[in-house]
Formats: C-alpha cells, sequence, structure tokens
C-alpha cells in the first residue's frame, strides 16, 4: 500500500473505514487502549532510564511528551512514541562522555534537525537504509542491553562494554545475590509465560500487558517478603528532580554536533520504519511520513528542553495499542497524560519497584529484539551477511562503528549486484560464441580478460554483449582483446543485443547511466522498432540469426528446463486456427507459453468443410487435435484489415483470368459462405466504408468457420457430449484489443478485463493425480506429439 510522502494517503476500502472520532464506541476504544498501552509504557520508561544510566524521571517525562507531543502533531495515527530502547547505548556513552545536561541539549538539537529535515520534505531519505542494518543494529543493542542488564538481576553492576560484561558474568553468576536473583528469575517467567497462559472463561490473558503483571508481581513478592533488594528511588515530585540542558564546555562542541546528528538519524530510522510497520496492523488513515518526522522532533526538542530521554517510534507500545482497539491519535495522547497522572499522584508506588524486577524486563526485551524471523528473512534475500555484521559490530565495537561496518558491507553487497556479470563460452560449429549479460564496469573486466585470453589464438569469434552499462574500462579491454586477435589471425564478430555501447564508444560519447530496454518489454516489437539499420539496410536472413541470437541471448537458458519438461508429449489447451498474417501472434494476444495452443495458420483462418476437395491439412490438424491430443477447446480467430477478407469482397475469387493466384483463388473459394452470411446479417456490404465493411465480413467468416467445424462428424459428436467448446474471437490491430464472440447474442464484445467476461477457453487440464509434481506429468504423457 502507498505511503505518500505529501501526505495524501488512499482511502481505506468502504468495508474498512475507520470509525469517526466522534463516534461513542470509537472514543472508548482510544481511552481503553491509552490504558493498555500506559501500563506497558510506564516499566518500559523507567527500565530504559535505569539502563542508560538516567534520572529515572527522565524516562518519565520522555513517555509522557512522545505520548502528548508527538500524538498532537505527528503524522501517524496509531504510532505511540517514547523513549527508545535503541537509543539506549547511544545515550549511556553520552551520558558518561559529556554528563546529563549536555545530553539534554543533545536531544533538543536532534528534535530541531529532525523538524528541519520533515519540513524540507525527506523522510523517505531515512528510508535508504538498509533494513539488515537497522535489524542488525537494534538486535546489538539488544545483546548489549542483556548482557548489562544481567549482572543487574544478578545483584552486580554492570561494565563498560558488552565483551566486559561478557567475561565478567561467570564470577557474577558464582558470587549472585539471591533475593535479586529471585526478583528477576519470577520477572523473566512471568514475562515468557502470561502471553501463553489459557483462557478463563471471558477472561484472556494477552488483554493485560505481560509487562505491567511480571513487574507488579515481583514488586509484590519483594515486599510481601520483606526481600532486601534495591528498588527505585524517585524524588518527591518530577519538579523537584527536573535537570535542564546545558551548554557543553569550548573542546566539546565538535562531539557534541556529531552525537546530534547520529541522535536524529538513528531516532527518525528507527521511528520511520516502525510507522511503516505498524500501518499493516491497522485499515485507518495511512501515515504521512514528513509529519510524522516533524512530530518526532517537536517531541525530542520538547523532552531535551524538559530534561527527558530522546524519542522515537516504538513497536512495542503501538501494537498493544493497535490490539487493544486503538485507532486514532487520541489514545495516544491520553496515555502521555496517565503516565503524568500516575506518576504525580502515585510516586509511592513506583518506589517498591525492584531495580532487578525492571533490568529483568530489559533482558527479555533485549533477548526477543534478535529477531530469528528477521535473519530468515533476510537470509531468503541474501543478507543476513549484513544482519550479522551489524550485529557483531555493535556488540563488540560499538553502535556507530558497528552500523558504519554494516552500512559499508551493504553497499558492497549492492556494488556487487549492480554490477553482477556473467559470462558464458561454448564452441559450436567451428566458432567460439562468448556470450556476456549483466554491467560491464571495471570490476568485471578481470573475469571477462581471464575469458578471452582463454580464446585460441586466430580463431573465429562471436561476441554477445547484453550489458545495460559499460565503462571505459570494459571498453579498453574489449578493444585492446579484439585488435590483438585481429592482429593474430583470429575474427571477431560483435553483436550487441541490448545497447550499443561499444559502438558507441568507438565513433562517439557513450551514454552515461545504465540504460533499460525500450519501453516495458523488447521482444515483442518488430525488428524495424527496435533501432539500428534502416529499411535499406535490412537483410532478412541477418535479422533472423541476429533475432536467435538474442533468444540464445536472454532467453534460451530460462526455456530450457521448461522445454525440458515439454519435450515428451504435448498437451495443448486449445486448437487455435487463425490468419497467417505477420500482425497476429497468438501467443502474443493470448499470454500463452510452449504447449498451450496447437496452432493452425492459413489466409482468411478458413477451415473447408471435411467433404470439399482440394487442401486437407485444415482437416488433417483438426483430426489430429480433437482425437488424438484430445483438446477441450477450438478457436477461430480472425482480425481486422484482413487482406484475405478484402480480395473476398473485391471478389478475387471469382476472377477466372488471374493465374498468378490460381491457387490463392480456389482457396478462397472456401470463404464464399462468410461472404454470403455476412450480405445477410448486414445487407449489402459494398455501399459501407471500407473498414467497416472489412469488420462485418471477418467477424461473419470466423461465424461461418465455427459452422463449417461442426459439420466434421468427430467434432460434432465431441460439442454434443461436452467434452469439446468451440469459441470465436477477433483481433483489432488499431486497439491491440480482442473480442470475444458471445453465444447467447452472436456478437462479438471485448474482453476488458480478466473480471469483466468470463473465459471461455478451458485453464490448463490439471495431470490425473493432483499432487503429481509437473515432471512427472508432463513426462509421462502418452500422447503423440506433432
Amino acid at each position: 500500500m502507498r505511503n505518500d510522502a505529501q501526505g495524501t494517503p488512499p482511502a481505506p476500502p468502504a468495508d474498512q473505514e475507520p470509525a469517526p472520532r466522534s463516534d461513542r464506541k470509537g472514543i472508548a476504544a482510544d481511552v481503553g487502549a491509552s490504558l493498555v498501552v500506559f501500563l506497558v509504557a510506564v516499566p518500559l520508561a523507567l527500565g530504559i532510564a535505569v539502563a542508560a544510566g538516567a534520572p529515572l524521571t527522565a524516562g518519565i517525562i520522555a513517555a509522557a511528551v512522545g505520548g502528548i507531543v508527538a500524538g498532537l502533531v505527528g503524522g501517524s495515527a496509531v504510532q505511540v512514541s517514547g523513549p527508545s530502547v535503541g537509543l539506549t547505548i547511544i545515550v549511556a556513552d553520552l551520558i558518561a562522555t559529556y554528563g546529563w545536561q549536555v545530553t539534554c541539549l543533545i536531544t533538543l538539537l536532534a528534535g530541531l534537525v529532525q523538524l528541519a529535515l520533515g519540513a524540507f520534505r525527506i523522510a523517505r531519505a531515512a528510508l535508504a537504509v538498509s533494513p539488515a542494518v537497522v535489524h542488525g543494529m537494534l538486535a546489538g543493542v539488544g545483546i548489549t542491553i542483556a548482557l548489562a542488564q544481567l549482572h543487574v538481576v544478578l545483584g552486580g553492576e554492570p561494565q563498560s562494554s558488552a565483551l566486559a560484561n561478557l567475561t565478567d558474568l561467570p564470577d557474577q553468576i558464582v558470587h549472585n545475590h539471591t533475593p535479586a536473583v529471585a526478583v528477576g528469575v519470577v520477572t523473566i517467567a512471568v514475562m515468557f509465560c502470561w502471553a501463553r497462559l489459557p483462557g478463563f472463561g471471558r477472561f484472556r490473558p494477552a488483554l493485560v500487558p505481560a509487562a505491567l503483571v511480571a513487574v507488579g508481581a515481583a514488586t509484590l513478592i519483594a515486599t510481601l517478603g520483606r526481600w532486601e533488594v534495591e528498588t527505585i528511588s524517585l524524588t518527591d515530585s518530577l519538579s523537584q528532580g527536573w535537570i535542564g540542558p546545558a551548554l557543553p564546555a569550548a573542546g566539546q562542541w565538535n562531539g557534541v554536533m556529531l552525537a546530534v546528528v547520529t541522535v536524529a538519524m538513528v531516532a527518525s530510522v528507527e521511528t520511520l520504519l516502525s510507522a511503516i510497520a505498524v500501518d499493516r496492523l491497522h485499515s485507518g488513515r495511512r501515515v504521512m511520513l514528513n509529519r510524522e518526522l516533524c512530530g518526532q522532533g517537536a517531541a525530542n526538542a520538547v523532552s531535551g528542553a524538559l530534561g527527558g530521554l530522546p524519542i522515537a517510534g516504538g513497536m512495542v507500545r503501538s501494537t498493544a495499542g493497535v490490539r487493544a482497539g486503538g485507532h486514532s491519535p487520541l489514545f495516544t495522547i491520553l496515555h502521555g497524560v496517565w503516565v503524568l497522572v500516575f506518576v504525580a499522584l502515585f510516586a509511592h508506588v513506583v518506589e517498591l519497584i525492584p531495580m532487578a524486577a525492571l533490568a529483568a524486563l530489559l533482558v527479555f526485551i533485549g533477548v526477543q529484539m534478535v529477531s530469528v524471523a528477521h535473519l530468515r528473512d533476510l537470509r531468503r534475500h541474501h543478507e543476513a551477511g549484513v544482519y550479522l555484521v551489524t550485529l557483531s559490530g555493535v556488540v563488540l565495537l560499538g553502535l556507530l562503528e558497528g552500523v558504519f561496518l554494516g552500512f559499508a558491507l551493504a553497499m558492497i553487497v549492492s556494488l556487487r549486484r549492480l554490477t553482477r556479470l556473467t559470462v558464458t563460452t561454448e564452441e559450436r560449429g567451428g566458432r567460439v560464441h562468448i556470450t556476456v549479460h549483466g554491467s560491464l564496469t571495471f570490476l568485471g573486466v578481470p573475469r571477462l580478460a581471464h575469458v578471452l585470453r582463454t580464446v585460441p589464438a586466430g580463431a573465429a569469434v562471436d561476441l554477445d554483449l547484453h550489458v545495460d552499462f559499460m565503462d571505459h574500462a570494459a571498453f579498453e579491454a574489449i578493444h585492446a582483446w579484439r585488435v590483438d586477435h585481429e592482429r593474430t589471425g583470429g575474427s571477431v564478430d560483435i553483436d550487441e543485443v541490448h545497447e550499443r555501447w561499444y559502438e558507441r564508444s568507438t565513433l562517439r560519447s557513450a551514454p552515461a547511466a545504465k540504460t533499460a530496454p525500450r519501453g516495458l518489454a523488447r521482444w515483442w516489437a518488430p525488428w524495424g522498432m527496435r533501432g539500428g539499420a534502416g529499411p535499406e539496410e535490412v537483410n532478412p536472413l541477418g535479422l533472423l540469426a541476429a533475432g536467435a541470437r538474442e533468444y540464445h541471448a536472454s532467453t534460451a537458458d530460462r526455456m530450457r528446463s521448461v522445454m525440458s519438461r515439454l519435450s515428451h508429449g504435448q498437451n495443448p489447451t486449445a486448437l487455435f486456427i487463425t490468419c497467417a498474417d505477420s500482425r497476429v501472434v497468438p501467443n502474443l494476444i493470448t499470454a500463452s507459453g510452449p504447449g498451450d495452443l496447437f496452432t493452425v495458420r492459413n489466409v482468411g483462418n478458413l477451415v473447408p468443410p471435411p467433404d470439399s476437395p482440394g487442401d486437407d491439412s485444415v482437416g488433417a490438424a483438426v483430426e489430429y487435435a480433437v482425437a488424438l491430443l484430445r483438446v477441450p477447446s477450438i478457436v477461430v480467430c480472425g482480425h481486422s484489415h484482413c487482406g484475405a477478407m478484402k480480395a473476398l469482397l473485391e471478389g478475387a475469387h471469382l476472377d477466372p483470368d488471374s493465374t498468378d493466384t490460381s491457387h490463392m483463388r480456389r482457396w478462397l473459394s472456401h470463404g464464399s459462405a462468410g461472404l454470403v452470411r455476412a450480405s445477410e446479417r448486414a445487407g449489402e456490404l459494398a455501399g459501407l466504408p471500407t473498414a467497416e465493411a472489412l469488420r462485418r465480413l471477418a467477424q461473419a467468416n470466423v461465424r461461418q468457420q465455427l459452422a463449417h467445424l461442426m459439420l466434421h462428424p468427430l467434432v460434432r459428436e465431441r460439442v454434443e457430449s461436452g467434452e469439446l467448446e468451440l469459441t470465436g474471437m477477433y483481433y483489432d490491430l488499431e486497439t491491440a484489443r480482442v473480442h470475444l464472440l458471445d453465444a447467447a447474442t452472436g456478437e462479438f464484445t471485448p474482453v476488458r478485463g480478466v473480471h469483466d467476461v468470463a473465459d471461455p477457453v478451458p485453464r490448463p487440464r490439471p495431470a490425473d493425480d493432483p499432487g503429481q509434481p509437473l515432471e512427472e506429468s508432463s513426462g509421462a504423457s502418452s500422447r503423440p506429439s506433432s
């Protein structure tokens, strides 16, 4: 579904149109969803603040501002913003380097950068980052957070790096603090099991957020058991806990500006990817990306000014809200209000939460950020390496270093794909045939040069270049080899199938960029419309040979597996009788492939009656198709501007003096009945415009040939038994549209769409065994092939 950067979302389907905001049920659903998201957001915000080493009030401020400001200004109907798990490592590093107040300034400035990006309408540019890099970054962040918070669960202190946390973990496990471990185990166990519990009557455990239940259960057990564990410590009020932004020292501005760009970019990419993903969960208004980026920028600016954490859109909160029935920004805004109200009125309850419970919550979320489903999907797209390199870099080296490594590898992989080159060589007929596919750049020159060096001296070489780009290095390599090979007595025939890069580089400047085939495709266009030689230079045999070479270069390899299955026999869907006119291409106008149509072509698409003397070729084809191939359908296809119909209309079949066309005159006599039918149906054709008279005659001729088919006893028998169906078709050359004969009205109606007119030609018949593989069913055919 299209997300318009200008903010014009497509209208939702009528049956899925969201309820108006004034609707009471819609408001009630948003209020309920806001409570669910609030219950998820509070422990998550506190946990992220703890993991980042920020004041706990900073997480609360970010959760409230993310809900209220981003909800009011943003462009997503259902995305919920708040403190970001993906930014935790960056914030922790910034706090350690510059202190909390400068980190608040960085958050504020990053919000202003996001506002500028949204105002300049370049939100989609942030989506240019490979998903493999983003998912790898988030997975690396998840592992890093999980390793660090696992020490807190064990009652210790996290180390400065993921490697240090990993190496120190065995000692921490040996000397763990039992109450903290118990709290952590309870929290993780509830998080893991809660959504998997069966329902009790109408109550479904999944309706209550697992994070709330886990933290609440751990808090209740620790409080009632009077366990000696470290708990959250809030100030008496948010106002007393406020610590605003401050300017950095004079020598820190370069690092601060780099940090501003980093926070803005990571938050923007995470937000926009999350917004697009959340759009798949609802049927309401689509996200307006630039406006959403402005909303996130405003929220970060306000959060930084008030002393809050950086903000980004998050899948956990957003998914919880949508599944709880939220369908408008109202539930996002209300969840921010509930956060403020709860902390203001129930701060003493928050101070009962054990730190180990929040740490265990982050351990669970961090492990979940390593998504096996994402890895499996990226592996199918051959990008698992980028994901793993990014993940490893983030864990071992740091966030920026890991993202840089992943981005660099993604660029290398993309460059390799864009410049992929295939070089094949074979010997046939005493000539060496070399085919080059792809983009021929300096990266592919070594491979091509290696193949060219294997060509024996003095050999005759056909070099087919099917390339969409050739740089100067590639041209020089080919040209130098050609000159040397011809100097030693060999010959080189270069055929450029796609674009004349070599020729243009030899004579004048080559195109500056990659080229695409002319039009949507090339194979269906006539030779004369593909450029190259003018009409006076046409060599029919050369065109056929060039066409065969293009087929070998671009299609034969793809066709080989199909044709190998069809080589043992044929099982066509229809006997297709049409005119020999060069402008009518049966497979093109029916979108059929090899083995679909048993085709008969003759002048005027005529079917002589079975008792008529003369040519028996059509009768033989009818008998072969019906008796041996047992086709379920016969199609007779006429067309506009038919030369045979024009000859009939002019009476050429009645001219006894035409000795040069005696065979054609005798053949056209089989169409005289169609001329009579057209005159009886439309009156005198002579008074009509030529094009209209030819149209009526061609269509009447199709009807007449269908009547001739019914004179064949076998055809009549199969039609009457329901085993065979006869169909009339008419192809209009000027509009390139196909018309089908309506059996009820006797008129030809245009095929306007696959849903408008039922296709009278049956689909290919399945094998007797529905589960039989295609290779076996086609290969086991016992029918003869022609």
